[in-house]
């Protein structure tokens, strides 16, 4: 790929140390993926029961036998590279000019999406869904230009990769309600519900509807319990689950204009956070979750997508955290979804009825189920 040299543009480097055994599957994609198509879904239709209480879950866990770290492959260095030159190493169409005004704006397509992108801006869609990119694309030498990072990280997983899959059957899934027990977490700003509670309602609304579609779930806690961030990930290594969300609700208070859907996943390294509320955003830094870079990506983007479709609330898009602890330890695709604002009167009365509540669930449950559904169909393509 060609590398651009311009003066007066600072190259972006960062040391990315790829992982072993995290390449795309050697199998063929399914046919087609698309977050805005409609896929058969399995039955998503299960009325809420309140389920028992289960205390072990809430016991604390201690982080015993984890597997290491996969090995590291050499680092690479990456660069601004022209994105024409990237389309056609990847057997694409050239980008295609959208508009020059307010923001000089490209589309690039594969049979999987579209993803549009701006010059100057770190927001993008893929199919009309909201992400943020690492950097910028700018114009370089006369030609748009993205960095080698987004392109791995976040051009490729969309464009390329085959889509994140679930073949098989007793797929684990750890399901984490936000906050419990004196880590009561933010206040409605019109009933003064407490997160703590919504997000466990969320969680034991989702659980039933997963478990009809052939999921093994487990909820890191179940009552109103307070449970390390440490503990949440190493209860969902100790059942060898294969993803992990983390369920929440967001606050600007005691701003009250600040509304709209958040999913995060962790920072690739070498790539700067989206948000970082203070903390420290050391970007060399791995942890053992970067292993999954692509796979929290896809997953992130298509829950965000069903979640956004089933809520009506504003897209602010698909982020990248380094300091979500919740996230770093995870050695299987993990994502934390914020479901609104509760600082937000308009946002939070939505979220205070239980209503609204089980269509985040179905949403949630309806995304993993497209995802089986063309993971079986995958595999009955490409059986021999």
């Amino acid at each position: 790929m060609r590398v651009f040299k311009s003066a007066g543009i600072l190259f972006s480097l960062a040391l990315l140390f790829f992982v072993a055994g995290c390449e795309s599957p050697t199998e063929p994609p399914p046919q087609e993926w698309s977050l805005t198509n409609s896929v058969p879904l399995l039955k998503t239709n299960v009325p809420w029961q309140p389920i028992p209480t289960v205390a072990k879950t809430n016991a604390p866990m201690v982080r015993t036998n984890l597997p290491p770290p996969r090995p590291s492959k050499p680092p690479i260095i990456y660069a601004y590279t022209s994105l024409n030159n990237w389309t056609a190493e990847q057997k694409l169409s050239e980008p295609l000019l959208l508009t020059k005004s307010p923001l000089t704006t490209y589309s690039v397509s594969s049979r999987q999406g579209v993803l549009v992108l701006a010059i100057g801006s770190r927001e993008a869609t893929w199919n009309g869904v909201t992400f943020h990119l690492g950097f910028a694309p700018e114009f370089i030498d006369g030609q748009v230009a993205v960095h080698g990072l987004d392109l791995r990280k976040n051009f490729e997983p969309l464009l390329t990769d085959p889509p994140l899959a679930f073949p098989g059957t007793n797929r684990v899934i750890v399901i984490d309600p936000g906050h419990g027990g004196a880590n009561a977490g933010t206040i409605a700003v019109n009933d003064h519900q407490l997160e703590k509670d919504l997000t466990l309602d969320w969680a034991r609304r989702l659980k039933p509807l997963l478990e009809t579609n052939g999921w093994t779930v487990y909820l890191t806690r179940t009552t109103d319990f307070d449970v390390s961030l440490s503990n949440r990930v190493a209860f969902a290594e100790a059942r060898h689950a294969d993803l992990f969300v983390s369920l929440h609700f967001n606050s600007a208070a005691p701003d009250k204009k600040e509304n709209g859907l958040e999913t995060y996943c962790l920072t690739p390294q070498g790539m700067p956070s989206t948000l970082t509320r203070g903390n420290p955003d050391f970007t060399p830094q791995w942890f053992p979750n970067n292993a999954f870079d692509e796979e929290n990506f896809q997953l992130a983007m298509r829950l965000h997508a069903a979640v956004l479709r089933a809520s009506g609330e504003d897209d602010r898009g698909v982020r990248r955290a380094r300091f979500m602890g919740v996230l770093h330890g995870n050695r299987h695709p993990a994502i934390l979804i914020e479901g609104g604002f509760l600082s937000n009167p308009a946002e939070a009365k939505k979220v205070e009825d239980a209503g609204f509540r089980q269509k985040l669930a179905e949403a949630v449950a309806n995304a993993l189920a497209e995802a089986r559904v063309q993971s079986l169909k995958s595999a009955v393509t490409n059986a021999p």
